[in-house]
C-alpha cells in the first residue's frame, strides 16, 4: 500500500517501536493516530492522540468508531513480564496473553469493517523471534507470541478476500524500555526496525525479518530446539 495519504491506527505509539514507526508515517504523509492507554502520555506533532486499551473491548470499539477513516492497523502495543510458564504467577502468564495475543486479535475484529468500508488496506502485527525461539525463563512471553504468529498467519487468510493484506514483523531485541537490561551490541536500533516494517508494508510483504538473529531462528524452525 502507499503510505502517503494513508490512514493508520498505531497502538503503543507513544514510545519504543510505536514511537518511531508513527514518527516515520508522519513523514511518510500518512494521518496517525496515536493510539495509548493514556492520550495525555501522546508528544510526537502531527499525529492524532487516541485512547485504546488493548485488553478493554469497550475502549477498543470506541476507537474504532472515532478512527473511522483507517486503512493501516499496527498493533504494536504488548507487554513482557520474564514469567516463566511452570513456576511464575498464572496471573501475570493470562496478562501477557490477554495483551499480546487477545489485544491484537479485538483491535483487528474492531478495525477490519472499517478498513475494508475504506477500500482495503493494511495490518501489520509486530511480533517477536520468540513466536519461534522459546526460553523458559520468557515462556509465558513466547508462548504469547507464538500464538500471535498462529493468529497472523489465519488472519491474513481470512483477510484476504476483504481486501486486507496482513503482515508479520519478527526482530530479536530492540533497543527500547523493554530490553534496558540487554547489552547494546546485542539490540537492533527501532528506528531501522520502522523503515524495515514500513518499507515491507509498502511491498505488501507478509513477513519481515528485521536482523540477522531472527533470520536465522527462521530458517532452521525444522532443526531440533537445540540446535536452534
Amino acid at each position: 500500500m502507499e503510505l502517503k495519504n494513508a490512514v493508520a491506527v498505531v497502538t503503543g505509539a507513544n514510545r519504543g517501536l510505536g514511537r518511531h514507526l508513527a514518527t516515520r508515517l508522519v513523514a511518510s504523509g500518512a494521518k496517525v493516530y496515536a493510539a495509548v492507554r493514556r492520550p495525555e502520555t501522546v508528544d510526537l506533532p502531527g499525529v492524532v492522540p487516541l485512547r485504546l486499551d488493548v485488553t478493554d473491548e469497550e475502549s477498543v470499539r470506541a476507537a474504532a468508531q472515532l478512527a473511522s477513516d483507517a486503512t493501516l492497523l499496527v498493533n504494536n502495543a504488548g507487554i513482557s513480564t520474564g514469567t516463566p510458564l511452570i513456576g511464575g504467577s498464572l496471573d501475570a502468564v493470562r496478562l501477557e496473553m490477554d495483551t499480546n495475543f487477545f489485544g491484537p486479535l479485538a483491535v483487528t475484529r474492531a478495525f477490519a469493517p472499517v478498513i475494508e468500508g475504506n477500500g482495503g488496506g493494511t495490518v501489520l502485527n509486530v511480533l517477536s523471534v520468540l513466536s519461534w525461539l522459546h526460553p523458559a525463563g520468557l515462556g509465558s512471553y513466547a508462548a504469547s507470541k507464538a500464538a500471535a504468529w498462529a493468529q497472523t498467519n489465519a488472519v491474513r487468510e481470512e483477510l484476504a478476500p476483504r481486501g486486507i493484506t496482513v503482515s508479520g514483523l519478527y526482530v530479536g531485541y530492540m533497543d527500547t524500555d523493554m530490553a534496558a537490561g540487554v547489552p547494546a551490541d546485542q539490540k537492533a536500533d527501532p528506528a531501522d526496525v520502522a523503515a524495515q516494517a514500513l518499507y515491507a508494508i509498502e511491498k505488501g510483504l507478509p513477513e519481515i525479518l528485521a536482523d540477522e538473529t531472527t533470520r536465522y531462528v527462521r530458517q532452521n524452525l525444522a532443526a531440533a530446539p537445540s540446535a536452534v
